[in-house]
Formats: C-alpha cells, structure tokens, sequence
C-alpha cells in the first residue's frame, strides 16, 4: 500500500527521477511523469496500456516554463492562454526539441495546460519540470475522479499518490488548437465554445468531437481516437429534445433486455420503476452531471445487466463536453429521437 502523506517534496523528487506519480487536478486525476525523459513517459504508457498514439498533455505551472516547450506563438494564443489560464484549458502549439517524443507520439505539435488545482500546481513547480500527464485511468476505463475509483487498479503501477480528495469539475479540459487565426476545439471541456467565443468569434467545433475517428487517422488531442470511459457492460445512449420522447424510447429499449440499468436524470429517476436506477444529476445541473458521471460509469459493471442505458443531454455548451464522454462510453451506440 502506498503512504498517501501527500509530501509534495517527496513527489516531485520521484518525478525528477523518472518515477511516475498519481496526483490530482481540478478536472480528473492524472499519471504524471517528466515530460522532458523519453523513458519516463514511456512508463506511463505502460502503465495505463496506452496505444502509441495517442498523445499526452504537457501540464506547466506558470508562464516561465512554456518557452522551454513551444515556440512561435501566436497572439491569439496568448490571448487564449492569458483568459483561460490556470484552469481546465489545453491547447496545442508548436513544439521544441527536447520534449519525449513518446509524449508528443513523434508529432510538431505539444498540447499544453496550466492547472489550476493547488496540489498540481505545487507538483510542477516543487519538480521545476513541465509534467507529462493523461487521466488516470486504465486506457478505455472511464476516468478517475477520487482514489477510491482507482486506486486498486493502479497502486502497483505508480511510485507514488497523493490524494486531493474529489475533484472539482469531473471531465478532462477543453483541448484547443488555432489554425490560420480560427480556433478549433478538438476536445470540449468546461471551457465552452461559449467562452471561447468571448475572446475571438472563430471558433468551430471539430468534426470528430461528435464522430468516429478512423484507425489510420492522427489526432492531436488525447481522449479521441480509441474506445474510451466505457464499461464492460454494454452501453447505449438515448437522446432527445423532448422529454417525453426520451422516457418512451429509454423504456422502449428496456423492454428488449431481460436485465436492465437506466443512468437517468433526477427529473426522470422516478418515471423508470421496475427497473435498476442510477441517478446521474439534475438536468439543470450539468456542474453536478459532470462531477458524478465517471464514478457512475464504473458503477455500472456492478450491477451484472445485460444492458445499461443512458439518458443523454442537450450537447450544447458545457453539456457538450458530457455527451462527448458519454457517446464514446458507449462506443457510438445512441438514438436520437
């Protein structure tokens, strides 16, 4: 068992070293290691049975670090960086020698964050490196939110855990790119279109946000390309403006299957009787969708049922984030009535 004293000296020297090291952020918990050592990164990768390409998010703790990382910088992107920073905000640029290759996957680009949690930020200061970090999580199991998620399937595979408790938002940051003065959300986040929008009006939602990416393509942002946050169970995803057509389509589906989970909103929990309930959070409430939604997709292998259905959201705005994770959870499988 690992020694959770939560020393911020102790782990930073382990990621000086090369080890790796399980820490919090305000999105979701990460596995992070020195994102200038080739071979330390490639650790992570191995620990999590990570595909080879698909790249990891550069996490710096003020603005003194990133010319060690990028260089031709755009304003725009400063102008992004200097709005969303510290907070749940990635974007990539242009790389400079000396980052891992193994954490850009042999690209020209790095994509960067600035956490705003306080134990992250402490790490990568105390560590005085720029931390190479992906969920922490094994590769296509839903994210870690709280060590007790987690920590059974990765305590052997780590040097080190701090424990920060919950964290805040619950899905990982928004991950942006600017081509040719637009910018183009590769990943959304709690940083909505919305908000980037107040900064410049060129912004487009990428195509494959929503879509299937194909095995041969190559992708800039983590969490896009391969099956992700999804259960054992098999998963589908219902979706509709109207109320009452989407609690006729969830039952409708139910009625398929002899044993059944519904992951509902709390409007609706009551409307499934009969059948298994988890209730995911108010409607009117994406904050608290969001902060509950990887605990409660590694619930559903708990259950033993032959389907577990789940109540989509409006995909606008931060509810875009959430149907990113949820589309993908269940692998591409939805309706939408």
């Amino acid at each position: 068992m690992k020694q959770f004293e939560n020393d911020i000296e102790k782990a930073a020297q382990i990621i000086k070293e090369g080890g790796l090291v399980l820490f919090p952020t305000e999105t979701v918990y990460g596995i992070g290691a020195n994102g200038l050592d080739d071979e330390a990164v490639k650790k992570i990768f191995i620990a999590k049975g990570r595909e080879q390409d698909n790249p990891l998010i550069l996490h710096i703790s003020d603005m003194d670090m990133l010319p060690q990382i990028a260089r031709n910088i755009s304003e725009l992107e400063y102008k992004l960086m200097d709005a969303f920073w510290p907070g749940p905000f990635t974007i990539v640029l242009e790389k400079k020698p000396g980052i891992a290759m193994t954490a850009t996957c042999g690209g020209s680009t790095v994509a960067v964050r600035m956490p705003s949690n306080k134990i992250a930020h402490d790490l990568i200061k105390a560590s005085n490196l720029p931390i190479a970090a992906p969920s922490a999580n094994i590769s296509g199991k839903p994210s870690g939110t709280n060590l007790q998620d987690i920590i059974e399937e990765l305590e052997d595979k780590v040097d080190y855990i701090i424990d920060g408790g919950e964290t805040d938002i619950g899905v990982e940051s928004t991950v942006v790119r600017v081509v040719d003065g637009k910018v183009d959300i590769l990943r959304p986040g709690r940083i909505t279109k919305e908000d980037i929008e107040t900064i410049t009006s060129q912004v487009e939602i990428d195509k494959n946000v929503m879509g299937q990416i194909d095995a041969s393509e190559k992708v800039l942002s983590p969490g896009m390309k391969y099956r992700h946050y999804a259960p054992k169970t098999h998963c589908k995803l219902v979706y509709s403006k109207d109320n009452e057509k989407l609690v006729a389509e969830v039952l409708k589906v139910a009625k398929e299957y002899k044993k059944v989970l519904i992951l509902s909103s709390t409007e609706n929990a009551s409307r499934y009787e009969g059948y298994k309930v988890i209730d995911i959070g108010s409607r009117n409430n994406l904050t608290e969708i969001s902060h509950n939604i990887f605990s409660d997709l590694r619930k559903i292998d708990d259950f033993d049922v032959d389907i577990a259905i789940i109540e989509g959201i409006e995909p606008t705005g931060f509810g875009l984030a959430i149907m990113n994770r949820l589309i993908r959870a269940c692998e591409h499988d939805y309706i939408v009535v």
